[in-house]
C-alpha cells in the first residue's frame, strides 16, 4: 500500500481497521497476476483467468436476508425471497466480518451502479480475493477518476473464507450467508465465492431504490438497439435465451441482464455481462466467444485435457458456469449504456409442456398477468427415463430480487407502455409438437426469424389468431418460419392430448397468481387463461 493509500484510505467503518494490506482500483492485468500467484485460478488460452468459486457454484436464495427495520418493515415484500434478519444481528454480523478482514490482502473496488447519471449509486466492494475484484470490475460501471478519499454511498464486503460459527443464534440458516442493510447501505456476502451474489446483491438494492424513491422501472432483462433507435427489451428466465436473443449482430447491445426505464429511455444498470457459457461455441454464439478473452472471468469450466481451452461443454462442476466480460469486450456495444424507450418487449418462456404458441401480441393487460406470472419450465431427467416437465413461476421474471411487491413493478410496466406504441410479445422458445420427450424444441433459427420479423415490423401484419385457453394472439406467418410451427396444436399428433396439457398448464397458472389477486386490478386478473371443459375445435 503506498503513502497516498496509507494517509487517505479508511476501512474503519466496516470494522476493518488493523494491519490490512490494500489493493485499491488495481488495474485487470496487476489483479489476473495476482488471483495466479494466489492460485485461484488459472489462464486460458484466450487469456480469460478461469476459477473455481469452491463449495457454491451457484446463488443459495435460502440464505439471502433482508435486515427488518423501521425503514423496510413497511416496504420490503416479506416472505421466502425477503427473509428478515434483526439490525442487532447485523451488527455482530458485521463487525465480525470486518475483524476476518482484519491480517489479511483486501481487494477494493470502487464503481458505479447504473449508466445514467442522475440516477446511478457508488459502491464500494471489498473482497478477499483478486478474481472478485476482476468480477467486480467487469460487472459494474467504472469510474473514470475514482477517489479513495470519498466515501462511496454503498459497500458491499465479500469473504468467501468467514463462516458464522453459529448461525442459530444470529437468526441464520446456514454459516454462509447474504445480508442487505437498506439503512446503513452495506451488503455482507459470507462463506460463498459465487460472485453472482455480488452483482444481483446490487440489483436488489436498485429494484428497492428505483421504484420506491423514483418511480423508474427496474428490470431483469437484455436490452439492444440499432442505429435508428429501435430499442428492444428481452426478458427471460436462465435457459430461455435472453443473452444468446440479445446479442445479435446486426444490433448493438445495451447490457444482458439489469436495466432501468424512466421516462426518458432505458439505462443499463451494469458495465458488463454475465453469461452463461454451457455449450458456448463460436459458431451460434460468436459475440459471446469473443468476449471471453483477456480480462474476463470464466467460473467453474475444465480444461481440455492436455490444454488450456475451456470445455464448456463438461458440466461436470456445474450446469451454472458463467463468463464475466466488460460491455465493451462485445463488439459494437453501446459505450453510454443508455437507449430511447423500447419499441417492442420480449417476454420468453422456454415452455416444455409444448403448448405455448411460438410468438403472441399481447395486450397491456396480458403484458401484466404474463409478467407478474413470470413463467418457464424446467425439465429434469435420469439415465432411464424422462420425468415430467416442472412449470417454474419467478415474478416479473427475477423474483428472487425483488425487494417490493411484484404489483408495484408491473403497475410501473403500465405506465410506461400507456399512450406508447410499444409491442409486447410472449415468445416459446421451448417445445413443440408435444411436452419435453415427445415433442422437439423450436429451432433456434426460427426464434431468431421471428424476432427479426418482430422488431422490422412485418410480424404484426400477419393475421392473428386467438388461443381458446390462454387468450394469446399469435400470427398464421412469419417468414422463415414454417406455418405449422406457428399454431401449437397443428403439430400435436393428437388434438385432445394437446388440449388436456394446455388445461393442466392453465391451472397452474391460475394456481400460481392466487397469491398476487389481493394486490393487483380486476382488468389483469381477466387476463388469466381459462379451463376448457373439452376440445374446442370439435
Amino acid at each position: 500500500m503506498n503513502e497516498y493509500t496509507k494517509l487517505f484510505f479508511d476501512l474503519s467503518y466496516l470494522f476493518i481497521q488493523e494491519n490490512v494490506n490494500v489493493h485499491y482500483q488495481k488495474k485487470t492485468a496487476e489483479l489476473v497476476e495476482q488471483a495466479v500467484a494466489r492460485s485461484e485460478g488459472k489462464l486460458a488460452d484466450s487469456g480469460a483467468l478461469c476459477v473455481d468459486t469452491g463449495r457454491f457454484t451457484g446463488r443459495t436464495p435460502f440464505d439471502r436476508f433482508i435486515v427488518r427495520d423501521a425503514q423496510t418493515e413497511n416496504t420490503v415484500w416479506w416472505g421466502s425471497n425477503n427473509q428478515p434478519l434483526t439490525s442487532e444481528a447485523f451488527e455482530r454480523l458485521f463487525e465480525q466480518m470486518g475483524r476476518y478482514f482484519r491480517d489479511k490482502d483486501v481487494f477494493v473496488r470502487d464503481a458505479i451502479v447504473g449508466a445514467d447519471p442522475g440516477h446511478s449509486i457508488d459502491v464500494r466492494v471489498v473482497t478477499e480475493t483478486a478474481y472478485q475484484s476482476i468480477f467486480a470490475n467487469n460487472l459494474f460501471v467504472r469510474p473514470a477518476s475514482p477517489d479513495s478519499k470519498v466515501r462511496p454511498e454503498w459497500s458491499v464486503l465479500a469473504a468467501p473464507g468467514y463462516t458464522c460459527a453459529e448461525p442459530e443464534q444470529h437468526g441464520l440458516h446456514n454459516p454462509n450467508f447474504v445480508v442487505i442493510n437498506f439503512t446503513w447501505k452495506v451488503v455482507l456476502i459470507a462463506g460463498t465465492g459465487y460472485t453472482g451474489e455480488i452483482k444481483k446483491s446490487m440489483f436488489s438494492v436498485m429494484n428497492y431504490i428505483l421504484p420506491l424513491e423514483k418511480r423508474i422501472l427496474a428490470m431483469h432483462c437484455a436490452a439492444n438497439t440499432n442505429d435508428d433507435g429501435h430499442t428492444a427489451l428481452f426478458f427471460g428466465l436462465s435457459g430461455t435465451g435472453k443473452t444468446t436473443l440479445s446479442a445479435a449482430h446486426d444490433r448493438s447491445l445495451i447490457g444482458d441482464d439489469e436495466h432501468g426505464w424512466d421516462e426518458k429511455g432505458i439505462f443499463n444498470l451494469e458495465g458488463g455481462c454475465y453469461a452463461k457459457c454451457i455449450g458456448l461455441n463460436e459458431d451460434d454464439e460468436p459475440e459471446i466467444f469473443r468476449a471471453v478473452r483477456f480480462g474476463a472471468l470464466v467460473e467453474n469450466t475444465n480444461f481440455i485435457p492436455g490444454t488450456r481451452v475451456p470445455d464448456y461443454r463438461d458440466v461436470s462442476k456445474t450446469e451454472n458456469t458463467r463468463a464475466a466480460y466488460p460491455i465493451h469486450h462485445v463488439a459494437d456495444s453501446v459505450p453510454t449504456g443508455m437507449a430511447p424507450a423500447p419499441r417492442d418487449i420480449f417476454f420468453l418462456t422456454a415452455d416444455a409442456f409444448g403448448v405455448i404458441p411460438p410468438v403472441s401480441l399481447l395486450t397491456t393487460t396480458q403484458a401484466m398477468y404474463h409478467f407478474i406470472s413470470g413463467y418457464t419450465a424446467k425439465v429434469g431427467g435420469t439415465e432411464v427415463g424422462v420425468k415430467e416437465p416442472r412449470a417454474v413461476f419467478s415474478a416479473c421474471f427475477g423474483e428472487a430480487f425483488l425487494p417490493l411487491h411484484p404489483s408495484h413493478y408491473a403497475e410501473l410496466l403500465r405506465d410506461r407502455l400507456a399512450g406508447r406504441k410499444i409491442n409486447v410479445w410472449l415468445i416459446n422458445t421451448g417445445w413443440i409438437a408435444g411436452p419435453f420427450g415427445v415433442g422437439r424444441r423450436i429451432k433456434l433459427e426460427y426464434t431468431r426469424a421471428i424476432v427479426r420479423a418482430a422488431l422490422n415490423g412485418v410480424l404484426k401484419e400477419s393475421t392473428f389468431r386467438t388461443h381458446p385457453v390462454f387468450g394469446l394472439h399469435y400470427p398464421a406467418s412469419c417468414p422463415g418460419v414454417p406455418d405449422a410451427v406457428l399454431d401449437p396444436v397443428q403439430l400435436w399428433p393428437d388434438e385432445n392430448a394437446y388440449y388436456g396439457q394446455a388445461n393442466q398448464l392453465a391451472k397452474l397458472f391460475i394456481a400460481n397468481f392466487r397469491k398476487f389477486e389481493d394486490a393487483v386490478s380486476d382488468d389483469v386478473l381477466a387476463a388469466a387463461p381459462t379451463v376448457l371443459a373439452g376440445n374446442p375445435s370439435v
